[in-house]
C-alpha cells in the first residue's frame, strides 16, 4: 500500500487546534516583544537598520565622498582627512558599537530559540510516553482479540518507555568519544 501526499489544507480549513496553536504562538512573540527593554528596542532597531540595503547605501555615500574628497577628486571640498586616519577611527569606532549591538540581538535571539527548543524536547518526550501507552493498548487490543502479530524487534522496542537521561548521557557519552578519538589523531 503506497500512500499518497496530500496537498497542505488552505487557511480556511485549518483546525481549531491549528488556529488556536497559531494564534498562542503569535500572542507569546507579542508578549514577549512587548516585555523587551528599551535598551533592548533600540539595540534591536539599530541592528535592523545596519542589516538593511539602506545602511549599505548611506555607508557608500558617506564613506565614498569622505575618500574621494580627501584624494582631492572633488573640486571645492578641502581635504581635512589626507591621511585617513579620522576614516579610520570612525570606522573601528563604529565597528564596535554595531558589532556590540548585533550580539545584544543574537543574546535576545539564542535565549528565544533556547526556549523554544525546551518546549520542543517536553513535546518530544510527551509524544514518545504517548506513543509507548498507545502501543501498550494495541498490543493488550491484540491479546484480546488473539491476534499474533508479525516478530519484530522494533514493535517490542515501541512498548518501552525511554528515560530522557539517559538518551542524553549516551548522547553526551558518543561526543567524548568523539573528542577523545579525534584528539588521537
Amino acid at each position: 500500500m503506497t500512500s499518497q501526499t496530500l496537498r497542505p489544507p488552505s487557511d480556511h480549513k485549518l483546525t481549531s487546534a491549528l488556529r488556536h496553536n497559531i494564534e498562542a504562538i503569535e500572542r507569546r512573540r507579542a508578549r514577549d516583544a512587548a516585555e523587551a527593554t528599551l535598551q533592548e528596542r533600540i539595540a534591536d532597531a539599530i541592528t535592523r537598520f545596519t542589516g538593511s540595503m539602506r545602511f549599505v547605501y548611506l555607508h557608500l555615500a558617506v564613506y565614498g565622498s569622505w575618500i574621494l574628497s580627501n584624494l582631492g577628486l572633488i573640486p571645492g571640498v578641502p581635504r581635512f582627512d589626507p591621511s585617513f586616519v579620522m576614516l579610520a577611527m570612525a570606522a573601528s569606532v563604529e565597528a564596535i558599537f554595531l558589532s556590540t549591538f548585533v550580539l545584544i540581538s543574537q543574546n535576545r535571539m539564542a535565549a528565544a530559540a533556547d526556549k523554544r527548543a525546551d518546549l520542543d524536547l517536553q513535546i518530544s518526550l510527551l509524544t514518545e510516553h504517548e506513543l509507548t501507552k498507545l502501543s501498550e493498548m494495541v498490543a493488550a487490543i491484540a491479546d484480546r482479540l488473539d491476534s499474533k502479530a508479525l516478530p519484530d524487534t522494533e514493535v517490542s522496542e515501541i512498548g518501552a518507555d525511554i528515560a530522557p537521561e539517559a538518551v542524553l548521557d549516551e548522547i553526551e557519552a558518543n561526543r567524548r568519544k568523539a573528542k577523545e578519538e579525534k584528539g588521537n589523531r
